[in-house]
């Protein structure tokens, strides 16, 4: 069966979400984005939590959340406490379902820095309610990232420094080997919850030195090997 159509939809279909890739021409679309929580010990306490080795948990952004590198952020709605965390982003580039720990940097395509923003306080509220985080992380343009580099270029980034600054000043600064969870246990356990497809983004946690963001930030975030991510946070709509 052929694909419809521009005239067979009842309204005009969203726009594909695509992503530049390092050194070509050529984009990255992408289909989901799965988010892993509390996966940098400190950050785990900074937040309250313990950061003892439990299974990894999930949560989704919605693909439009997407910032293409060069494009800039406004502040978002129904928030006084926007704040930034800095991540390693997995670009999947093969299906794949109950995918073995030792086969799963196989279906990498390749890496970006992403920042999961954050409306902190819808969280902190959401956490007590004991409710969904979909309107603390699933927001507008919660999700800036950076050209994804593939891993033929930049190989499997297991190790390296991961940091984020706020106009100049440093808030945050990591490494790679911190995470709890590895790429390869982040992907095989996310597999056993859904069949991952081409095109599925995974941000894989943030180190300690979360903080707040005000219009009129610069933001520049940065992982040891791959191309950095840089936007400003402009006044609200």
């Amino acid at each position: 069966m052929s694909a419809p159509g521009e005239e067979s939809f009842i309204i005009a279909p969203p726009e594909r979400v695509a992503i530049p890739v390092t050194g070509s021409e050529q984009l990255f679309p992408v289909r989901r984005i799965f988010c892993v929580g509390r996966n940098y010990a400190e950050h785990a306490r900074e937040m309250g939590a313990d950061p003892q080795r439990e299974p990894p948990f999930f949560f989704t952004k919605p693909s439009d959340a997407i910032v293409v590198a060069g494009n800039d952020v406004p502040y978002p709605r129904a928030t006084a406490n926007l704040h930034h965390e800095v991540e390693l982003v997995i670009a999947i580039g093969k299906r794949g379902g109950d995918i073995a720990k030792d086969q799963a940097l196989n279906y990498v395509f390749g890496y970006a820095v992403g920042n999961d923003l954050t409306r902190r306080d819808l969280q902190s509220e959401a956490k007590r309610s004991g409710r969904p985080w979909d309107t603390a992380k699933g927001f507008d343009h919660s999700a800036p990232v950076s050209q994804i580099t593939p891993s033929a270029q930049c190989g499997h980034i297991n190790e390296g420094q991961i940091t984020l600054h706020v106009n100049g000043d440093e808030r945050q600064r990591g490494d790679l080997q911190d995470m709890i969870w590895s790429t390869a246990e982040i992907i095989s356990a996310l597999s056993k919850l859904f069949i991952l497809q081409p095109g599925d983004l995974i941000f894989s946690g943030t180190p300690a030195g979360v903080g707040p963001l005000q219009p009129g930030d610069e933001v520049d975030a940065s992982i040891e090997g791959l191309t950095p991510l840089a936007h400003k946070v402009l006044p609200a709509n």
